[in-house]
């Protein structure tokens, strides 16, 4: 088993940072009322699913020997007033990649099967999503 640590704190006003590894702190919004600058609690919990994805294409990108420019994710949550919740979470995630399309299809599966965050997140609300591939010559940075 592997286990997590992270000391978070606010000041009055809603001002919050969390610490993660005593190196890089994260600024978020424990305000009372959403603020506009920093990102909101559930931002962040989508922020750790788009981390957990990314993170995985990297890990099964290595493993299988998939060559990838760059990747990035969009991702939808959708809260539910009452009860307060996450009731389904969208996301399309983008590879730049020129590997075989079975080759991402087998990549996108990894990130599901394999995918911490992902599958507790998947225990909670509905998820759905796809992979998209698009050639590795037309990667902007």
């Amino acid at each position: 088993m592997l286990e997590y640590k992270i000391n978070a704190f606010s000041k009055p006003g809603g001002v919050a940072l969390s610490r993660a590894k005593d190196e890089i702190a994260i600024p978020f919004d424990a305000a009372a009322e959403s603020g506009a600058l920093l990102p909101n609690p559930a931002e962040l919990f989508l922020t750790a699913f788009a981390a957990c994805i990314l993170k995985n294409v990297e890990r099964y990108s290595q493993k299988l020997k998939i060559p990838y420019a760059k990747a990035e994710i969009t991702i939808k949550g959708i809260r539910s007033d009452v009860p307060p919740a996450m009731v389904s979470v969208d996301y399309e995630l983008i590879v730049y990649s020129d590997a075989e399309p079975r080759k991402i299809d087998l990549l996108h599966r990894n990130i599901k099967k394999f995918g911490t965050i992902f599958n507790t997140v998947l225990k909670s609300c509905e998820v759905n999503g796809k992979m998209k591939q698009i050639s590795s010559k037309f990667s902007s940075t």
